[in-house]
């Protein structure tokens, strides 16, 4: 599934775990805080756990939505949209 992570995290350091199991993951980082790219459901479901385990609910915030590869087509990219060359090719070629 096309997975999407958003996040605002208080703390610099866990921030910076966030963005590093964003990573090993294989997701892509197209904003400072925003990751998207490929995972199954396990995938996504072990990255839901590591990050639940180190943030703060009662200060952080973290959205991960899954998108259809229909719903990723009727994405408008506005302004200084990513990088298309930073996605996998099964998600890049969605955009053309």
């Amino acid at each position: 599934m096309i997975v999407w992570v958003l996040y605002d995290i208080e703390s610099d350091k866990i921030r910076n775990k966030v963005a590093k199991y964003c990573k090993q993951a294989g997701l892509y980082r197209v904003q400072y805080s925003v990751f998207l790219g490929m995972l199954s459901a396990n995938e996504k479901d072990t990255l839901e756990l590591q990050i639940e385990e180190i943030i703060d609910e009662d200060k952080d915030s973290v959205y991960i939505f899954p998108m259809s590869k229909n719903e990723l087509r009727q994405t408008s990219l506005l302004g200084q949209a990513f990088d298309k060359e930073l996605i996998t090719e099964e998600v890049k070629t969605l955009f053309f």
